[in-house]
């Protein structure tokens, strides 16, 4: 395995056209070593006055972390500083590896709280499920703790035990004790993958060292089935990773030594070519790639690579627009930082990057490259992509408004909550692939609502308050005018179960995963979603028509020579 030092890392969350390094010029150089000896000297004697006069003691520590963000705070969002203890953080980015009992922590009102183990992971094994209330770890009362502090003490060092107690709802004897040891939990980078009719599908959560091991076992398998006749890599969600890695993807589909991407970066040291190292395992199956506003980073790189040497069609809505590369850098007392060091550019030239944070507003916010100054670029057969802002699909889905109603069963975890109670009453479900809401369950569920707790934006109520305002405020309002504001109040007053009704398809979609997830895991979520996934259908749709696939990604002569112009 490489050093953390020597990989580059594009990790989520000014246009330059060219690809020119920028120098700087010696008189420039000159006085920017000035200033930096000049501020260190100033700065050395600030804390050693602080330290010699101040009249109370202060924490260095704490100090000198809140010295370092408004240092970095000036930089960008992905260069971070990592102390001795963070270390674990930086690791879990480029190897997805840690050691503990291997669930998800939540945390609601201050408590924490199981959200999901991790299949196969020893808090699987244990027994440990979403919605167990963590009260004790080891001889500490974790009852009312934040999840950061619980994690902490869950992890350890592997083959070490953790005794952990917690209070389930929904059973008769609640409060249950489990003794866990602790391994070395290896997060999947491919969650799911399975064949769909004709087509094989592989998604892709992120981007770590062992995640080309996973993708090409799963194309070879898919290479040695001649049901499958195309391919739809979905990463949508995917905030990147290991640029080492992506490249390995993209690798399978592109003859060996085809140019990916260029870094290009202040000094020449941070400039490289990456090019596909191998022979591809699919070098010419029909390929969609499924991006969203979650796809980022090295995610982008091979969704924008691809796009550009017309290899796949791109399927979904416009990337996060990251480009942007991190490496990690080592620093005294085993502390370590990630730092930008250059940014990308893909086969057409174009660099994505949407926010150019080295011009903030007075106030130190950012603001994304408006599509009216992104410029033009080219791919292999002549179809316009452009730069800034991001990846923009071939294919548009419109993935439509989320609906407040929806969004508050979620983010208040009444789904999550009915989920649990179902799981207790129901050994067992349909696969996760057949398993339905029937008329029955999503009665139980609209019971499980207290209509006093469900907290929604009732916009027609709130609208019509308004509106007596201003009709009182501008004299308007008289005894007519009241009595039809009071009609259209009734007429537009909430009605709870009326209104998850209505919106029953859009709740299933989350109600249905929370349910499958708790007999399936993260698996049977992701084949419970596929079932009505439009990106999905469209992209299978796309295959089916030979020329309707080649009419995106090999463009009439016609349409070729104007988009040359």
């Amino acid at each position: 395995m490489k050093k953390h030092n020597t990989k580059l890392l594009l990790a989520l969350c000014a246009p330059m056209i060219a690809f020119t390094a920028i120098a700087v010029a010696p008189n420039q150089k000159r006085s920017n070593d000035a200033s930096l000896s000049r501020n260190l000297n100033t700065f050395s004697a600030i804390v050693k006055n602080i330290e010699l006069n101040y009249v109370d003691t202060i924490n260095n520590d704490q100090s000198f972390n809140a010295a370092i963000k408004a240092f970095l705070s000036n930089t960008d969002p992905y260069t971070e500083y990592y102390s001795q203890e963070e270390q674990e953080k930086l690791q879990k980015l480029t190897t997805g590896e840690y050691a503990g009992i291997g669930s998800y922590i939540m945390e609601r009102n201050g408590k924490s709280y199981i959200s999901e183990p991790i299949e196969g992971s020893p808090a699987a094994r244990a027994g440990l499920k979403p919605g167990d209330h963590i009260i004790r770890v080891d001889s500490i009362d974790t009852s009312s703790m934040p999840s950061d502090q619980v994690t902490k003490y869950l992890k350890g060092v592997p083959s070490t035990f953790v005794t952990v107690t917690v209070d389930r709802p929904y059973v008769g004897d609640s409060i249950l004790t489990f003794k866990i040891l602790r391994g070395k939990i290896k997060e999947p980078t491919v969650p799911y993958y399975t064949i769909i009719g004709n087509t094989g599908y592989i998604r892709i959560s992120s981007f770590v060292d062992t995640t080309p091991d996973e993708v090409n076992t799963i194309l070879e398998e898919f290479k040695n089935n001649p049901n499958v006749k195309s391919l739809i890599i979905d990463l949508r969600s995917n905030g990147g990773g290991i640029v080492d890695a992506g490249i390995d993807l993209v690798s399978n589909f592109l003859p060996k030594g085809t140019e990916i991407v260029k870094l290009i970066g202040r000094e020449s040291n941070n400039n490289r070519t990456y090019k596909t190292r191998r022979t591809p395992i699919m070098p010419n199956i029909p390929l969609a790639i499924l991006i969203d506003g979650g796809t980022a980073s090295t995610s982008e790189i091979i969704a924008g690579s691809l796009q550009d040497l017309d290899r796949a069609v791109l399927i979904g809505s416009r990337s996060y627009g990251k480009g942007l590369v991190q490496t990690p850098l080592p620093l005294p007392y085993n502390a370590m930082m990630k730092v930008t060091t250059a940014k990308y550019y893909l086969p057409s030239g174009r660099l994505i990057q949407a926010i150019d944070y080295s011009h903030k507003n007075p106030d130190g916010s950012v603001a994304r490259v408006p599509d009216s100054l992104t410029n033009v670029f080219h791919t292999a057969n002549g179809r316009e992509v452009r730069d800034g802002g991001g990846l923009r699909p071939d294919t548009t889905i419109n993935w439509g408004e989320f609906n407040r109603l929806v969004y508050n069963i979620v983010m208040d975890h009444w789904a999550f909550d009915y989920a649990n109670k179902f799981a207790a009453t129901h050994d067992s479900i349909a696969p996760a692939d057949k398993f339905v809401i029937t008329d029955e369950i999503f009665a139980d569920f609209k019971k499980s609502i207290n209509p006093k707790k469900f907290k929604y934006d009732k916009v027609c109520e709130d609208l019509v308050d308004k509106l007596r305002k201003t009709a009182e405020l501008e004299g308007y309002m008289n005894d007519e005018t009241k009595e039809k504001l009071d009609t259209l109040a009734k007429l537009l007053t909430h009605n709870l179960d009326h209104d998850l009704n209505t919106h029953r398809q859009d709740i299933e979609e989350y109600l249905g995963a929370e349910i499958v997830g708790r007999y399936y895991y993260e698996k049977g979520k992701t084949a419970y979603q596929l079932r009505n996934d439009e990106a999905i259908k469209t992209a299978i749709n796309i295959f089916s028509d030979s020329k309707k696939y080649n009419s995106i990604i090999k463009p009439s002569s016609t349409t070729t020579k104007q988009s040359k112009r």
